[in-house]
C-alpha cells in the first residue's frame, strides 16, 4: 500500500480547497515521489486533522526520517596558515620602484599587505614585471 498517496488522497477529499494538497497530489501522481520538505509539509498538515490514522502519520514520519538530508550551508573552508614571502615582498618593492603607478603590481601590493596569497598564475606574472623591471633598470 502506498501511504503517502493513500494520504495525500484523504487529506484532498477531507479539503479539496488546499491548493497546497492538490499540487502535492498532482505531483506525486506525475512524478512518483515528494521532496523531504514537501513530505514534511504534508505531514504538518496531516497532523491537525483528527480523522488520519496514526499509523500513516508515523509511515509517513518513517519515510522522511529515511531520505537524505541536504545541507545547503556552504563548507567551511579553514584559513591556511598564511606565511609571508619576503622574495615576494621584495619584487614587488623592486618593481613599483621602476615603475610606481603600476596597478596590478599595487593590487599585489595590497593584497600582500592583507596577507592573502597570491595565486600561482599572479606569481608567474609578478615574476614577468620583474623581470620586466629589471631589464629597465640595466638598460
Amino acid at each position: 500500500m502506498d501511504v503517502v498517496l493513500a494520504l495525500l488522497q484523504k487529506m484532498w477529499e477531507l479539503r479539496p480547497e488546499s491548493a497546497f494538497v492538490s499540487s502535492l497530489l498532482q505531483q506525486y501522481q506525475e512524478r512518483g515521489s515528494l521532496s523531504r520538505r514537501q513530505l514534511q509539509g504534508l505531514l504538518n498538515k496531516a497532523e491537525r486533522v483528527p480523522s488520519i490514522a496514526p499509523a500513516w502519520l508515523a509511515t509517513l514520519q518513517a519515510i522522511i526520517q529515511r531520505m537524505p538530508v541536504r545541507d545547503k550551508t556552504p563548507v567551511a573552508v579553514k584559513d591556511a596558515p598564511v606565511v609571508t614571502d619576503a622574495e615576494t615582498e621584495r619584487q614587488i618593492q623592486e618593481v613599483l620602484a621602476v615603475l610606481p603607478e603600476h596597478k596590478r603590481v599595487l593590487f599585489f601590493k595590497a593584497k600582500h599587505e592583507n596577507k592573502e596569497p597570491l595565486s600561482p598564475q599572479e606569481r608567474q606574472e609578478l615574476q614577468r614585471f620583474y623581470k620586466h623591471a629589471c631589464d629597465k633598470k640595466s638598460g
